[in-house]
């Protein structure tokens, strides 16, 4: 989610912008999901040359460039800057022990950590918010809609929200995947919002068209008048390898197998999982025959901050498996030839990511948006099954 600030240098007109007058100012909120959607859309902004001022703290911004995958920053460099603040030690400090599916206080610790870190974030991007738009004919401020306290200083002529639009009915409650202190922080942020003029949505008519007429109706009853959907982020196309870097292994690996023949299962920076259910996973996975890329790096279980695979498992199953312990590249996985399926937490990028390469998904959501994600793409769209209807406990 996200929302947009114009602030004005001068006395500059409405209307007739051309795009060498502009500015823009990126404010994601400070996780790797939301670093990595608001780094795709200045990829796009940038296509227009307009130069683009990306924001975070240095160890995010640091990590998602290392992550960036589907398209070349360098092809970017002379429209993307990036404005790096210093990361507080409290963000950090390493993940709690013990982050299985349903520890909850595991769960509050960790969202404690990045929310104390983003409080520190409104002054040093307020500063240089003014300081850009004392130069500038025209600043523009796309900002996460969890960020807009930290750009919420009277430096607005508009505001815009981007989010994800997905709304079916019967979906889970705010109450049962979010944290209270999550939702006091959305509250906090929403009542922030006192600017808005108009809602971007990263989704598009295609997936959610009638619920975007919806939302548009509800919308102008709240006095919103703008809404677009903008969406996908995401390249929906990969060019083929990349000769300025250096494949992935587990790339080079698919390029060995038959079409639609792998599985990729991984669970995003969030999805935390027991022991048991690690153990209940990698015995499924040996079960099925199938062939399989595991992504385990951030699987953080057992109080002691590393995932441990049953023993003698990798051994067992390595003719038909790539367990990647490090960052992969999801997108360009997803879009392999030789992935058939997707076994998934269901956050939001990782939908759009594998609804635009055409790869079914298997749902196993577990917190915050992914259990109303799990149902628009198994109950809505019908490109996916649940983990219940698979059998999973």
């Amino acid at each position: 989610m996200a929302s947009l600030v114009i602030p004005s240098s001068g006395n500059h007109g409405q209307t007739g912008m051309e795009k060498d007058q502009i500015t823009m100012v990126m404010v994601p909120f400070p996780v790797q999901g939301h670093f990595n959607q608001f780094l795709h859309l200045s990829r796009l902004v940038s296509s227009y040359h307009i130069p683009i001022h990306y924001v975070g703290f240095n160890t995010e911004i640091s990590q998602v460039k290392a992550r960036l995958h589907g398209w070349d920053l360098a092809t970017a460099t002379n429209y993307i800057h990036f404005q790096e603040f210093p990361t507080p030690s409290s963000y950090m400090a390493p993940a709690p022990p013990d982050c299985s599916n349903n520890s909850s206080k595991t769960i509050s610790k960790l969202i404690a950590s990045v929310l104390d870190a983003f409080f520190t974030l409104r002054e040093p991007v307020s500063a240089f918010i003014k300081k850009l738009s004392s130069t500038s004919p025209r600043v523009i401020v796309i900002y996460d809609s969890m960020m807009a306290s930290t750009v919420q200083d009277k430096l607005a002529k508009k505001l815009f929200l981007l989010s994800g639009a997905h709304i079916p009915d019967g979906l889970p409650t705010l109450r049962s995947t979010f944290t209270p202190e999550f939702i006091e922080f959305m509250r906090l942020q929403h009542s922030c919002n006192k600017f808005s003029s108009g809602n971007l949505y990263d989704t598009c008519k295609v997936l959610e068209g009638p619920y975007l007429e919806t939302l548009a109706k509800f919308s102008r009853l709240l006095g919103i008048r703008k809404q677009w959907a903008v969406g996908p982020f995401n390249p929906v196309t990969i060019s083929g390898e990349n000769d300025s870097k250096v494949r992935h292994k587990c790339l080079e690996w698919l390029d060995k197998q038959v079409q639609n023949s792998v599985i990729l299962v991984s669970f995003g920076t969030t999805g935390y999982l027991s022991m048991e259910q690690i153990k209940e996973l990698a015995i499924g996975l040996e079960k099925s025959k199938q062939k399989f890329i595991w992504v385990v790096r951030d699987l953080l279980s057992g109080g002691e901050g590393e995932v441990r695979i049953p023993e003698g498992y990798e051994e067992r199953v390595k003719e038909r498996r790539i367990i990647v312990k490090d960052w992969a590249p999801q997108l360009e996985i997803l879009a392999h030839s030789s992935i058939g399926g997707f076994m998934s937490h269901c956050g939001w990028n990782s939908c759009m990511e594998s609804i635009t390469m055409g790869v079914p998904i298997a749902t196993w959501p577990m917190r915050f948006d992914q259990p109303k994600n799990a149902v628009f793409v198994t109950e809505v769209l019908k490109i996916g099954v649940s983990r219940e209807a698979l059998g999973c406990p």
